[in-house]
């Protein structure tokens, strides 16, 4: 049997990566409204009041996906992964409602950045990580932006992932890890408070000291200060222009968990290449 083109194979390999691209969609829009729903059952029967009106059952996999407009289902065809979204200009196909762009570079971006993960780390374990550490980043990146949370169930799975692979060895020692972890809790956890002690006010949420501990976890302790140099200038640099292009004020929170998710990608990308230009860059 004749063998695929080498062009064909990584063509094949970007869509497949832009479909797992659909799905953090998926994960970024509706994961946030799930955990709105138990966190808001929860708090019922706390205070020990009735239900109310049951809501719609939702998960990761069902319903169908819906016009967030019309509620209109979704057809298989406009739903494919970077080509539907030009292919309907941009508006649902029943309500003529904007969709928003995020949704395809959304794809795109996981497409792009798994292939150049297996392309830098090969078809390995070290490959199958960070490709796994890449997806999660993205998806929480997402929802910190929309709804300015990093949720438990994927930022403490991607700690305990660190802590494990660590134990093989597989980006740093377990020793390494550990106390990177640690660190990154405890570093963002001391900054909160003593911001908090000064103005009165949070400066950033327990999400951010999680995600931070999960980066060390997977890249070791001698990562932290250039994940947070890294995070915080692009941080402040983004949010000026936030602040200038939308007019909003000073007190208008910015998610800080995306700056955090870029700093740990190009950190375990680079590997020392990045303490280096960033020690450079601010010696």
């Amino acid at each position: 049997m004749a063998e695929l083109p080498i062009a064909a194979v990584w063509g094949i390999a970007f869509v497949l990566r832009a479909m797992v691209g659909s799905f953090l969609n998926v994960v970024i829009y509706r994961l946030p409204r799930m955990l709105d729903k138990m966190w808001r059952k929860e708090c019922l029967d706390y205070l020990e009041l009735p239900p109310g009106q049951p809501d719609e059952k939702m998960s990761l996999v069902l319903p169908r996906s819906r016009c967030p407009s019309c509620s209109a289902a979704i057809r298989p065809w406009h739903n494919i992964p970077i080509i539907g979204y030009p292919l309907l200009r941009g508006r649902c196909a029943d309500c003529q409602t904007k969709i928003s762009p995020a949704y395809p570079l959304v794809e795109l971006l996981t497409a792009c950045l798994t292939l150049a993960v297996v392309w830098h780390f090969g078809a390995n374990i070290q490959g199958l990580a960070a490709i796994l550490f890449t997806w999660s980043l993205i998806a929480l990146a997402g929802i910190d932006l929309k709804k300015h949370i990093l949720p438990d169930s994927i930022t403490l799975l991607l700690l305990w992932a660190g802590l494990i692979l660590s134990n093989f060895g597989v980006f740093t020692e377990l020793e390494s890890s550990l106390w990177g972890a640690v660190g990154g809790y405890m570093s963002l956890w001391s900054v909160y408070w003593l911001f908090k002690l000064l103005t009165g006010k949070e400066g950033m949420g327990y999400g951010d000291f999680k995600l931070l501990a999960a980066l060390g976890a997977w890249l070791g302790w001698q990562y932290l200060p250039t994940l947070i140099l890294m995070s915080s200038f692009v941080g402040i640099i983004f949010g000026i222009v936030i602040i200038v292009l939308k007019r909003q004020g000073k007190e208008i929170p910015i998610a800080f968990g995306p700056y955090l998710a870029v700093a740990g990608w190009i950190c375990l990308f680079f590997g020392e290449s990045a303490i280096e230009f960033t020690t450079g860059l601010f010696a």
